[in-house]
């Protein structure tokens, strides 16, 4: 289990010797796995701790709110990610406009090297730091030398020609697209949080569902897809299908997010769920009827049956939801 330090005044004075990568991290894609790994084998080889350094708020948020992205993942969720990637250690540094203005020297010093005490640093070619981004890798690098830490620039992973980014799979996410996400992260998207009581319009017109209030996270695009379900207390996990939209068919304002699991189970509904969306159906329509709309429940129910029948995933979906 990765150690976390929701702060940088929580990281101990005797921290250890450490091999450290920086970033938002933004959903953990393909490309963060792979310096998040390139930076736990040089922790590995040198017997340091590897720590993932990420930030909350997104510094956007405090230098430029206009332009903040909405997130894939909490900080929370980050942490427990990076674990599966051989992370030893997670360190939150709160991201005020007092941090905003440090310069890259003092980003270092501050961080690097009074607190974190790095042997190594391994960054994205891309990456930036310090007020305004006054530096890059090579500035870095500098700094490095004089401080008595290595840098290692990952290289990126590219899929479909181009360079895996938090801000493609954002996209993909909010365009329904979510076996082109999958592609991009390596695993299923994913919402998590509390199961909230609905209309009772499922369980006494249609399908009986689970309602999902998600922590955080964008939602797809309003539409129905094939899914998995997780109870991640109890770890149990089903086949399903879900609809994200507005209820059209009922007249429904409200975003909701409804899940119908594919087989019987006994005893209470979770008191949370984490659904992943494997692949998008057809889009929210109105029907003339509940009977309708139940019709289309139940062929959309079939079709989710035979994709994991046929494409032989439930084997691969029970590891996934395993690994998690």
């Amino acid at each position: 289990m990765v150690e976390a330090y929701w702060s940088l005044d929580n990281v101990p004075a005797d921290f250890p010797r450490s091999a450290v990568t920086i970033g938002n991290f933004d959903g953990v894609h393909r490309g963060h796995q792979r310096i998040l790994e390139t930076t736990a084998e040089r922790a590995r080889r040198a017997g340091w701790q590897s720590v993932a350094l990420t930030f909350d708020p997104h510094p956007l948020a405090i230098v430029a709110p206009e332009r903040a992205p909405e997130l894939l993942t909490s900080a929370e969720q980050r942490a427990k990610l990076f674990a599966r990637h051989g992370i030893g250690a997670v360190v939150v540094l709160r991201f005020t406009a007092q941090v905003a203005r440090w310069t890259p020297e003092e980003f270092v010093e501050h961080v690097l090297v009074e607190r974190l005490h790095a042997g190594v640093v391994v960054v994205g070619g891309n990456f930036r730091f310090g007020h305004r981004h006054a530096g890059d890798v090579e500035s870095l690098k500098r700094l490095g030398e004089s401080r008595g830490f290595e840098v290692v620039a990952a290289e990126p992973v590219v899929v479909a020609g181009t360079p895996v980014s938090s801000s493609r799979v954002r996209e993909c996410v909010r365009k329904g697209a979510v076996e082109q996400a999958r592609r991009l992260l390596g695993s299923p998207y994913r919402l998590e949080g509390t199961i909230v009581r609905g209309h009772g319009i499922g369980a006494t017109q249609t399908v009986p569902t689970l309602n999902l209030a998600p922590d955080t996270g964008i939602r797809p695009a309003n539409g129905v897809y094939v899914t998995s379900a997780l109870d991640p207390e109890s770890g149990d996990c089903w086949q399903a299908v879900t609809n994200v939209g507005v209820r059209p068919t009922f007249n429904g304002t409200e975003a909701a997010i409804e899940t119908f699991v594919l087989s019987d189970w006994k005893g209470p509904a979770p008191h949370r769920l984490r659904v992943e969306f494997l692949k998008r159906l057809r889009d929210e329509r109105r029907f003339s009827s509940a009977e309708k709309l139940k019709e289309q429940i139940l062929a959309d129910a079939e079709k989710a049956r035979r994709y994991f029948r046929l494409l032989e995933i439930a084997g691969k979906w029970l590891t996934t939801v395993s690994q998690t």
